[in-house]
């Protein structure tokens, strides 16, 4: 750590005046993380147009949380997405014409509702996300199994840092 509590570029907090920020690595990580997420919002597209063609790229990640966590409650999923209660309804209600979702009663609150992936979500959902998982193997089949490992541990430890 340097004098002035700042750390020396490895990992810490960085001087505003760009004692960090302007170090070759951040500018490396800047640009390589841009491509990625042009390429991620490329793909998500289509997954979604592979889940239903009339599905909205940004509703492929609603379905995607609840095939992982289960019903969950609008509130939340407007919570965890980053959006608010009127987009959520409107997605929602979209995704329940496809009959990709069916809302249920939450048995912990009756007046409220859980948000769940119908079958034919669940069926459609898993298909495309294990064809996704099969282009990425093809893809890093020249990686050494350690790297892939050491590559989704630093982005999930990236992924919890932007959580702050």
């Amino acid at each position: 750590m340097r004098e002035d509590g700042n750390r020396d570029g490895r990992g810490g907090e960085f001087e505003a005046s760009g004692s960090g920020v302007n170090q070759p690595e951040f500018l490396a990580l800047e640009r390589e993380l841009t491509v990625l997420l042009r390429r991620a919002r490329a793909n998500q597209g289509e997954m979604a147009r592979e889940v239903h063609p009339d599905l909205e790229s940004s509703a492929y990640g609603l379905l995607v949380r609840l095939g992982e966590c289960g019903g969950q409650r609008a509130t939340e999923l407007a919570a965890y997405i980053g959006v608010g209660k009127a987009t959520m309804s409107r997605q929602l209600r979209a995704l329940e014409e496809l009959g990709l979702v069916a809302r249920q009663p939450d048995p912990a609150d009756g007046r409220a509702w859980l948000i769940t992936l119908t079958p034919e979500g669940k069926s459609r959902v898993s298909r495309v996300r294990e064809a996704r998982r099969a282009r990425y193997a093809g893809r890093l089949a020249d990686w050494d199994p350690r790297e892939v490992t050491e590559l989704a541990r630093l982005l999930r430890q990236l992924n919890r840092g932007m959580e702050k």
